[in-house]
């Protein structure tokens, strides 16, 4: 397998999101699982994992939205938060962030100068779009791999790529198939 340019960061593969009791469950959670184990072996150590996690005291807007959560108020190291088995343990660097975004300074210091960020992970239309707008923003080129990831629905993932694909060339969406044959040009 040939190695893709850029850095993968790999958008809150979580328990949270992967267990179909969860009020937070992704329905195709298993499916954008498998598309992120297929790009893993093409960026070597060249990936990052991000973790959504709840803030010890929501403030601002976020009260009304751990309001309407509460089950969430837990602490990091709550089981809810954790990678799921096949992403935990994996010796790559796990950013946490208390946003939907994941463009932190601490993601941006792991991209090389003029690289580009690949994208996959859930949910597409909240963390991945935020994540991918913001790096765009800050003139990254991003890819977002569209069979790597997941929405709360598949409309709302449709959606949500669409947005995407209309800030081109900043962001552009593909699938791992293409981003795999074409070694990521």
């Amino acid at each position: 397998m040939r190695p893709v340019p850029g850095l993968l960061a790999v958008i809150d593969m979580q328990r949270v999101f992967a267990d179909p009791v969860s009020p937070w469950a992704t329905p195709r959670y298993a499916e954008a699982a498998e598309g992120v184990a297929r790009l893993l072996p093409a960026f070597g150590d060249r990936v990052v994992f991000t973790r959504f996690l709840a803030p010890a005291r929501p403030a601002g807007a976020w009260r009304a939205y751990y309001d309407r959560w509460p089950f969430a108020l837990k602490p990091p190291d709550a089981e809810l938060w954790r990678l799921t088995p096949e992403f935990a343990d994996r010796g790559a660097p796990v950013l946490d962030a208390e946003t939907f975004g994941k463009w932190t300074p601490e993601l941006a210091a792991r991209l090389a100068p003029g690289s580009r960020l690949v994208l996959a992970g859930v949910s597409t239309e909240c963390c991945v779009l935020t994540t991918a707008l913001a790096a765009a923003d800050a003139g990254v080129e991003v890819v977002v791999v569209a069979d790597a990831c997941a929405g709360a629905d598949d409309e709302a993932h449709a959606k949500a790529l669409h947005v995407l694909d209309l800030y081109r060339p900043l962001a552009r969406v593909t699938t791992v198939d293409e981003l795999l044959d074409d070694g990521g040009s």
